[in-house]
């Protein structure tokens, strides 16, 4: 194993321009309104067309972008292909499908979730992430707060393809002559589609694996007990079955190489901050009492939202494994504290 990633590439493709990062694979970046401020999308050489992988976020300058790039290509999309549900992902898949013809294709599970939340069902909404936020000890300012924001996904996601062609584990998709192989990821999303081209050495890693950070692993309040990191953990030691030579395309960052090396420091990272964890519930915490454990800089309310995701995963985590213990007080906080 190598002693550190490796770049290929040091220049950016600049806004509303491709770069081709192997045969017939382009790489675009779009601006995001966030701390996160930019999104990897891919375009595919798909015969006489190109195949589309993630959508951006809706801002106008998305829009503009994709214009002129789909203009100075000058051929059909075939295929737009979003890896999950996340508004950077899934936000103008159904503007690209209409503006194109072509069919959006993702995950059962990711589909489901777009429209779960978009929707606000139960679980899915603010008022109920709220509600299992305060549960976990969140302090009241920051959830009045989230309380104001309204359905932040839809301002990302104007619309959801009413139908799609379904992706599962292990599919084959013929694109450009390719085949490019379903790989699904857990943890970061329900149903996450990674795609690998063994003949182009090229892995389209979503938000699965990222360089230089950590992918955000929640718990969401429609699962309140669940162990996402522990599925997602499962999940990238899968990619440690790929060639370490591979091109990893991920969704933030520049692509990179050394695959197994960046699963192990994902590894490495988590296993750290349970170590953390379970070392400050030597006395009953609950996730917003170790907020400050995890995330000790200043956190404005969207960065709080995933923050108190982890905070929750990473304590149900040990839980799952046995570490800790889960005790609910007489005031309704959920706190763990170390077991024995």
């Amino acid at each position: 194993m190598h002693a550190q990633l490796e770049y290929p590439f040091p220049t950016l493709p600049a806004p509303g321009e491709t770069l081709e990062v192997a045969p017939g694979v382009h790489w675009i970046r779009m601006t995001l309104p966030f701390a996160l401020n930019h999104i990897n999308l891919w375009l595919l050489d798909d015969g006489e067309g190109v195949a589309i992988v993630d959508t951006g976020y809706d801002l106008d300058s998305t829009r503009e972008a994709w214009d002129a790039i789909l203009a100075r290509v000058g051929r059909p999309v075939t295929r737009i292909i979003v890896t999950h549900y996340h508004p950077d992902h899934l936000g103008l898949a159904q503007w690209l499908s209409e503006r194109s013809g072509a069919r959006v294709c993702m995950s059962h599970g990711e589909f489901l979730a777009g429209y779960a939340v978009w929707n606000g069902l139960p679980g899915y909404n603010e008022t109920d992430m709220v509600a299992q936020f305060r549960r976990n000890g969140l302090d009241e300012a920051r959830c009045q707060a989230f309380m104001t924001r309204g359905n932040a996904y839809r301002r990302g996601v104007p619309s959801l393809p009413p139908s799609y062609r379904r992706l599962y584990e292990d599919d084959r998709l013929a694109i450009g002559g390719r085949e490019w192989r379903v790989i699904t990821g857990r943890g970061h999303s329900p149903e996450h589609c990674s795609l690998y081209c063994a003949e182009a050495g090229v892995l389209i890693s979503g938000d699965m694996l990222l360089p230089r950070i950590s992918t955000n692993v929640s718990v969401f309040a429609v699962t309140p007990d669940d162990d996402p990191l522990g599925r997602f953990l499962a999940s990238i030691r899968g990619f440690e079955q790929l060639p370490e030579t591979s091109l990893v395309l991920p969704s933030h960052g520049s692509p990179f190489r050394n695959i197994g090396l960046r699963v192990a420091q994902l590894v490495e990272h988590h296993d750290a901050r349970c170590t953390e964890l379970l070392a400050a519930c030597a006395e009953a915490r609950s996730a917003g009492d170790v907020l400050s454990t995890l995330f000790p800089r200043e956190l404005d309310t969207h960065q709080v939202m995933f923050a108190m995701g982890e905070a929750i995963a990473h304590l149900n985590h040990l839980e799952h494994k046995g570490d800790v213990r889960r005790i609910e007080g007489v005031d309704g906080i959920v706190r763990f504290v170390k077991s024995n």
